[in-house]
């Protein structure tokens, strides 16, 4: 089924990723023939605009912890005393002139903490880059099973314009034959005019579902020619217990533990400011007037009797507070939805087994029975576009329950990253 295909898609990506790590991703044509969820995978996973433009962000959050490391420069100065003066030191006899190199002296471990404040943003930036790549993954999935639903509805429609031309080609014969009046003719032919009007319709949607799902790829125009997949086989049923094991586990949640260490970095960053730095100098001084030199040296430290950085440190300790509790907020949400989800996703399976497995075919049999016995004369026109219309109606409401089911089931799998356990998905930094 579509979820199944998903994981294999998922893992023939992976591979894929960590063989061509080095080529650049619109080197990679798209298929022009039967295209795969895997391939659809691929293409959107390297190539998708704003996966490719959320790179950026990794990189620059590198450059970030290399400048964090950073040492604070050191200055250097020069100093001209008593000089453009009166009496004395009118002129530059007088002339004293001061060379010093300082230094800021960073106490409390604030480079470091600084790195670590870095190092935790750039690791909270990866985790949402594989949230990023989750929820294309996801997108790929739902718009892959819409071409695929609007495949089977073109060939549904297809179907229904034969069985109505062949219906009117059997009236017609016998009006012809002066077995059944022609008022029965003008509405086979009415049929056979819907019946075409929704093949077109049907057609236009396939169309549109072909390019949003090529445009994950940033292609302008669909290369391929069919998305190849089975809308009514389905995976073996999971409880809504495993589905929810996997909840914490997911991006969407590793982003609150990624969150909450920086938040702690923060607060330790926070707390080191509060202390002050130490600055010290050392210089040369020239005495123009004896043209001896001295050496000069001094230190400065700020006062810390205002501000001890108090209003950060609490804004640090608010904010990891926050974390937490956005952090339960957001586990009471998914799992209400996971719950929601994993229901209708069971009914709409059901609902597919049934229409497919004892509505239909009884449908169909209604139908046999009711032309040959329209072949017999025992029923009329009307009844028998009636049986046809309950065979159409049923194919038309299991496939678009199948739909249902692939879309649900690729929500689920969303919200608990079930495809992409333990597989690295990450592509080339640009």
């Amino acid at each position: 089924m579509v979820s199944s295909m998903l994981r294999a898609a998922v893992a023939c990506i992976a591979l894929h990723l960590a063989f061509t790590a080095g080529v650049r991703a619109a080197d990679s044509p798209a298929p022009a023939g039967e295209l795969t969820l895997a391939d659809a995978v691929g293409l959107a996973l390297e190539r998708n605009p704003d996966l490719v433009a959320s790179r950026y962000e990794l990189t620059a959050s590198q450059a970030r912890i290399v400048q964090a490391g950073l040492r604070p420069n050191p200055e250097l100065g020069v100093e001209y005393e008593n000089f453009a003066g009166s009496g004395t030191v009118r002129s530059v006899d007088a002339l004293e002139t001061t060379l010093s190199l300082s230094q800021v002296i960073e106490l409390g471990g604030k480079r470091d903490l600084r790195r670590s404040v870095a190092e935790a943003d750039s690791d909270l930036i990866a985790i949402e880059q594989r949230a990023r790549q989750l929820d294309v993954l996801a997108e790929v999935t739902r718009r892959f099973i819409e071409v695929v639903t609007a495949q089977e509805r073109v060939r549904f429609a297809q179907e229904a314009v034969q069985l109505a031309r062949q219906t009117l080609e059997a009236i017609t014969q016998r009006v012809e034959a002066a077995r059944a009046p022609i008022a029965e003719q003008s509405r086979a032919r009415i049929a056979l005019t819907r019946a075409t009007v929704e093949e077109q319709q049907a057609a236009s949607e396939l169309r549109a579902a072909r390019q949003s799902l090529a445009a994950l790829w940033g292609d302008a125009e669909p290369a391929f020619s069919r998305a190849t997949a089975d809308l009514f086989r389905f995976d073996s049923a999971e409880s809504f217990q495993a589905f929810f094991q996997r909840l914490e586990r997911t991006p969407d949640f590793l982003r609150f533990a990624s969150e909450a260490r920086l938040r702690e970095a923060e607060l330790r960053l926070a707390q080191a400011q509060a202390r002050p730095n130490l600055t010290l100098g050392l210089g040369v001084r020239r005495f123009e007037e004896t043209n001896d030199t001295a050496l000069v040296a001094g230190f400065s430290m700020a006062l810390p009797v205002y501000d001890r950085n108090q209003g950060a440190i609490r804004e640090a300790r608010v904010r990891r507070a926050q974390t937490d509790a956005e952090r339960q907020a957001a586990l009471a949400r998914a799992r209400a939805s996971l719950f929601s989800l994993y229901q209708e996703m069971t009914a709409a399976r059901t609902r597919t087994e049934t229409l497919r497995d004892e509505a239909l075919p009884q449908a169909e049999t209604a139908l046999a029975q009711t032309q040959s016995g329209y072949d017999r004369g025992r029923f009329s026109f009307l009844e028998l576009a009636t049986a046809q219309q309950e065979v159409l109606e049923v194919r038309a409401a299991a496939i678009a329950a199948a739909a249902d089911y692939h879309r649900l089931r690729a929500e689920l799998e969303r919200l608990t990253s079930e495809p992409l356990s333990n597989i690295e998905l990450e592509a080339p930094l640009p």
